[in-house]
């Protein structure tokens, strides 16, 4: 029979071992249980499952057809035939639209573009990461077959026993990969918004308050009490009073300097008698203390994890702890079937939200689906968004062992700034150096600019956390999802869209020492693009090697990108809103951008994040074709803000003004600006005020001069004078075309990397 159906739920009943659920147009659940009996409570993978359909939103269209043996279900986006047996890769099976035309079979996965793991710690190199529900064959799996259940009262529940039993999840979203990794979100919940701002952490404590960075040692870890118990001193919650001799003034210090304070915890070896609060724990629990035996670990206990929770925990927040650390490292053994570390996640995140009226934060290792070296690292921050996990950080310049290279951590440091959190962190020795004031001249200066930058880059941040909280959509997304059908694409897995606005290359090889340059090979999406940092123009659809400086990092904006920065070259700790904004704009086509501040009477939550009132938004439009700027109005109490604006790679023409006028309440003010070095300025603007700004009609990015942007390299190179010669000769030669000259270069014997510098300027832009 063919039947339109008025529920997303078939099968299940009338003593049926089979069920599916239809979520989405492109999202199914399918079950098998030998005893006929099913599971509705939520997992931990699909935490949110039952609340964001039923109710919520409607039956997706769909068609189903049946007989007594087939079981067809049919969507926009896949029709699945089912025989009606236990599930096998010929019985249960789906063709898959969008273009794509595969075909999914039960059991028979190909591969995806993959997920992310627990952690890399131990890593040398690259390794496997998990599944991710992105893939070039259209669809993707996810098993839910062993994770945690939760029961009505919150608590965690294990699976019922018995083998068998089947519970997955098909995502059929053929190559809209964005749409796959949203409909992620609506079964496991969206992820959390997240400020952007300073955090005090790492590993050592010394007077110099820029310095303090707090890991394991805040607590007790080489006392003789603990060598005396025979344990490791990895577990600890009594501040080591030596380094600390009063833990609430010292936080307090740090709050007065705005900065956010988070403890290292290992939890695994419970509660020892020399913890100060062992006693207090004890009798929470009900543990004999006669013989100063541990309380042992038991997070899937309910006593414990209220003790856990409302007597360690708290006793840290009432000393000034804004948030905990979860530095989870036994591996993925199970209590009660269920992971610790994700249970750990969970009830932090839980018991944090409370504290910070729900606008909680964790940091911890990555648990699974559902939680959310320096050459592998982008490309395994990349694929995590993949499986919606979109908050991973590193220990930026490497954690233990490796050498001191003083390049290579500059690199590390320019890629951190370009992740979604940066973290600087390392094990303790006295030869590992990451803070910028202890480096050579030369890096201090490259390291410091590039951390200012970073924390310049907050208002453009913390729009685009906004941004992942209310539209799902990671700071970090791969190339492939916005070019999906196009190999190339695929083939840089180390380079990402940093937010909307923004294309990031990392250097990952080693410098040249002779050219002082490093390299990544590059694939430009079609358009035009302009470095954020040199102005160099480039022409995109093509792959090109890139050579940058070390004061330099490959980051590329297509025409018409608006970035927001605080225009503060030493910006406050805090990450409050600016005073004054820097907006960088690359002319040659049209671009809109809205800039998300909390308000400042602001008591959003995560479940409270697209209420209007809650936020501060300014728009900021720019139109290509009159080349004007329009800054729209913002409510910020009384209190005026300054504007300035530079257009990276903008053609100018000499004795060019532009005419800015501010339109508010009070005022309107319209008079031109000297334009110098591609910024325009204007300060003391009133709260609630429009600024226009007109550059023209339709500005456009430079052409290039090779010969200008190729002589500082030459110059700059420790080559042979007779080698540099044979070079300028080519690249200097008037009336020759950029492809003779790269004939040309191929008949020199030079450096590779020197022929790979010199060709980037020559063909970056073909107007050149």
């Amino acid at each position: 029979m063919s039947s339109e159906a008025d529920s997303h739920t078939i099968g299940g009943r009338n003593g049926a071992n089979y069920r599916f659920t239809l979520l989405a147009d492109g999202l199914l659940r399918y079950e098998w249980a030998p005893d006929g009996v099913f599971e509705d409570r939520p997992s931990a993978f699909a935490a949110t499952r039952n609340s964001s359909n039923p109710g919520e939103s409607k039956v997706p269209d769909h068609r189903i057809k049946e007989s007594d043996s087939l079981l067809e279900i049919i969507t926009t986006r896949f029709h699945l035939t089912y025989n009606k047996q236990e599930f096998s890769p010929h019985g249960l099976f789906a063709i898959v639209a969008n273009h794509t035309r595969s075909t999914w079979r039960y059991g028979k996965d190909e591969e995806n573009e993959g997920g992310t793991a627990r952690t890399l710690d131990g890593v040398d190199g690259r390794m496997e990461v998990g599944r991710g529900v992105v893939s070039q064959k259209g669809f993707a799996t996810i098993d839910d077959s062993a994770t945690m259940l939760f029961e009505e009262d919150g608590f965690i529940a294990p699976r019922r026993p018995g083998q068998g039993r089947v519970d997955g999840y098909l995502f059929a979203y053929g190559h809209e990969y964005r749409e796959a990794v949203k409909a992620l979100y609506t079964i496991s919940g969206s992820p959390p918004f997240c400020h952007a701002g300073p955090l005090a952490i790492g590993g050592r404590v010394t007077t110099n308050i820029r310095q303090t960075l707090i890991d394991m040692d805040w607590h007790l870890v080489d006392d003789p009490r603990i060598v005396d118990a025979g344990m490791t001193g990895w577990t600890g919650y009594t501040w080591n009073k030596e380094l600390f001799p009063d833990p609430p003034a010292f936080l307090g210090e740090l709050h007065k300097r705005d900065l956010k304070v988070t403890l290292n915890d290992h939890p695994a070896d419970g509660i020892h008698s020399y913890e100060d609060l062992y006693k207090e724990v004890a009798q929470a629990v009900g543990h004999d203390t006669s013989h100063n035996d541990p309380v042992p670990f038991e997070i899937t206990d309910r006593k414990y994890l209220d003790a856990y929770m409302n007597i360690i925990i708290k006793s840290l927040e009432d000393d000034g702890t804004d948030f905990i650390w979860v530095d989870w490292q036994q591996g993925e053994f199970l209590l009660m079937g269920v992971d610790p570390l994700w249970v750990l996640n969970h009830y932090h995140f839980v018991h944090n939200a409370k504290m910070h009226k729900g606008r909680p934060i964790i940091f911890s290792r990555y648990a699974g689906p559902g939680s959310h070296s320096l050459d592998f690292q982008p490309e395994f921050t990349n694929t995590a968004s993949n499986i919606g996990y979109g908050w991973w950080s590193h220990d930026i310049g490497g954690h233990m062992n490796g050498v001191k290279d003083y390049d290579l951590l500059t690199r590390w440091v320019q890629y951190g700034v370009f992740s979604p959190i940066m973290r600087l962190h390392s094990s303790k020795s006295l030869w590992v150096a990451k803070e910028a004031w202890k480096l050579p001249t030369v890096y201090r200066e490259v390291v410091t600019a590039f951390m200012r930058l970073r924390h310049r880059m907050i208002p453009y941040l913390h729009t685009m956390n906004f941004r992942q909280a209310v539209q799902g959509e990671p700071l970090i997304q791969p190339m492939y999802w916005e070019y999906p059908y196009v190999d190339a694409a695929y083939k840089v897995p180390n380079q990402y869209y940093f937010g909307s606005q923004m294309i990031v290359a990392p250097i990952t090889m080693p410098q040249n020492s002779s050219l002082g340059l490093g390299k990544v090979k590059a694939w430009l999406p079609p358009g035009r693009y302009v470095d954020y940092f040199s102005g160099v123009v480039y022409d995109g659809d093509r792959e090109l090697w890139l050579s940058r400086p070390l004061e330099q990092y490959p980051v590329l904006l297509k025409e018409g990108s608006i970035v927001p920065l605080d225009q503060n070259e030493i910006p406050k700790n805090g990450g409050g809103s600016p005073n004054a904004f820097e907006v960088v704009i690359a002319v040659g086509a049209d671009g809109y951008f809205e800039l998300v501040e909390d308000n400042e009477d602001s008591t959003a939550t995560s479940d409270s994040l697209t209420q209007d009132q809650e936020w501060s938004r300014t728009s900021i439009n720019f139109t290509q074709s009159t080349g004007r700027i329009h800054v729209g109005s913002t409510k910020v109490k009384d209190r005026p803000r300054g504007w300035s604006f530079r257009f990276p790679g903008l053609k100018t023409i000499k004795g060019m003004s532009l005419r800015v006028m501010v339109i508010s309440a009070s005022l309107t003010e319209d008079y031109t600006r000297p334009f110098s070095g591609n910024t325009i300025s204007v300060s003391d603007v009133p709260a609630e005020s429009q600024v226009i700004v007109d550059l023209g009609p339709n500005p456009q990015l430079a052409i290039n001069d090779p010969v200008s942007l190729i002589e500082p390299i030459l110059n700059e190179a420790q080559n042979d004078y007779e080698v540099k010669d044979a070079v300028w000769d080519v690249v200097s030669a008037t009336k020759v075309s950029a492809l003779d000259k790269l004939g040309q270069l191929q008949t020199l014997d030079i450096d590779e990397d020197l022929r790979l510098a010199v060709t980037e300027y020559l063909i970056a832009d073909s107007r050149s």
